[in-house]
């Protein structure tokens, strides 16, 4: 056998089949085999983490990176820093807040020509489903989305209006035909909330932004939704899910065949409305944090697997944005980075191992957008590899982290566990960008090798 380039080793390697003590090999940018923990192996670098724990690469399907056109929020070299020193090597970027939104192929040209030179980990994208684009949907699914996103309310941004019902209907129908040899099957992303059912804050503190923004407008979008996937047979996910009234409709939807998946996020996990002091407002997202039963009850939908992801929803925005209160400041959470021991922290005492975050934080975020290669420690997969002290306490300084703007709920909290080294593909990330761009299904472009189109971390 000739020599492996790289062997990590760890008694805590958590692998699809459970956690073992195991070396790791890797030879070029894939795990080649995994051996007995203590076999003498040949290796340019040998690694012993001992009791230390070894994840595999997460994948958080939720990152608003925000680049091009408001870079100043977030951007794809301190979005992807922030993801690798958070234990992520593979994100999928959302088609909003950026100038333009991905609603096409052109404007999905321009992210990657402002993301090449500067991705630390692996990306993907979404592409956007906005009143009339239907006829983008398809050539954007060609060049390599791994799905769209879709608003049933407000976005937030004029730029990327909702759907109204009939628009929805028509963007699924058209998703639902997408077949084989173009890759994946459609998928839509749903942010489901019901417009009718939301308003404006009576005033500008926490429980009155709570209140505009019930878990019944939730549900019925959910519904809704559940209803449209039944009808046109498109396969749907729905985001950020923060109101366990979703749970019910969701797992009976399931149960009955209908291709509904939902996530939820590590601040509906771990945060809670009773915690959030007064005008706090980094606290501030849509939909928004609810009370502390609501959270108990999220934690049992993900353990019965009705959730199945768990991802960041990073939206990030400057300092400025988030004044002067709960009824006015920009509602987004700033994570990214955060995850891993956010969880962590809240899954242990509640008694849950790290098989179960990699299963919601990496295995299922990777079924979900299909992306190949990624998603578990086994023979044939990148090596997309973490070392994690799983009892490490971890203090939370927002000016520390590496996303742009120093604003989070978390700041001030003291997290459980703390990411030592990540390594995309065989190599740590140590400050020189190797990510690439993932497109959907690996398919190639304009008849050259994927390979050409891959490279977001050299110039």
């Amino acid at each position: 056998m000739t020599q492996l380039d790289l062997v990590v080793r760890s008694r805590r390697t958590v692998t699809p089949e459970g956690e073992r003590a195991a070396a790791v090999a890797v030879r070029g940018e894939k795990i080649t085999a995994l051996y007995d923990y203590a076999a003498p192996l040949d290796a340019a670098e040998d690694i012993d983490l001992r009791d230390l724990a070894l994840l595999p690469g997460l994948v958080d399907t939720h990152v608003h990176v925000n680049e091009p056109g408001r870079t100043h929020w977030e951007g794809f070299d301190s979005a992807t820093r922030a993801a690798a020193a958070g234990g992520v090597t593979t994100i999928v970027d959302m088609p909003l807040n950026s100038l333009p939104p991905t609603i096409s192929v052109a404007a999905l040209e321009a992210k990657l020509a402002a993301a090449r030179g500067q991705c630390h980990v692996d990306v993907g994208f979404w592409g956007g489903a906005v009143p009339g684009n239907v006829k983008e949907l398809a050539p954007l699914h060609e060049r390599g989305v791994y799905g769209f996103k879709c608003f049933m309310s407000p976005s937030g941004v004029d730029e990327f209006p909702p759907l109204q019902d009939a628009d929805l209907r028509r963007a699924l129908e058209e998703i639902a035909g997408f077949r084989a040899p173009a890759g994946s099957g459609g998928l839509m992303v749903v942010h489901a909330e019901d417009p009718a059912l939301l308003r404006d804050p009576a005033g500008p503190t926490y429980p009155e932004f709570l209140e505009s923004r019930p878990g019944t407008s939730e549900r019925s979008a959910v519904q809704r939704v559940v209803e449209l996937a039944r009808e046109t047979g498109a396969r749907v996910h729905i985001l950020h899910v923060s109101s366990a009234d979703c749970l019910d409709v969701l797992e009976a939807a399931q149960a009955d065949g209908v291709a509904v998946t939902a996530e939820t996020c590590p601040h509906y996990l771990t945060l809670t409305a009773e915690q959030v002091p007064e005008g706090a407002t980094a606290y501030k997202c849509c939909p928004p944090i609810r009370s502390e039963a609501n959270r108990d009850r999220l934690w049992e939908g993900l353990a019965r697997g009705v959730l199945s992801c768990v991802v960041s929803d990073h939206s990030p925005s400057p300092a400025d944005l988030k004044v002067p209160d709960f009824a006015a400041a920009w509602g987004g959470i700033a994570s990214l980075q955060l995850g891993l021991p956010a969880v962590w922290t809240e899954a242990s005492r509640r008694g849950h191992g790290l098989g179960d975050v990699v299963r919601w934080m990496s295995a299922n975020p990777a079924a979900l957008a299909d992306i190949s290669g990624k998603g578990g420690i086994k023979p044939g997969n990148d090596a997309d590899l973490v070392a994690f002290d799983p009892a490490a306490d971890n203090p939370v300084d927002a000016a520390r982290l590496h996303h742009k703007n120093a604003v989070t709920p978390y700041h001030g909290r003291v997290l459980k566990g703390a990411v030592l080294t990540t390594w995309l593909r065989g190599r740590p990330v140590d400050g020189e960008p190797h990510g690439r761009f993932l497109p959907a299904g690996q398919r190639t472009m304009a008849g050259e090798p994927a390979e050409q189109h891959l490279i977001l971390g050299e110039k």
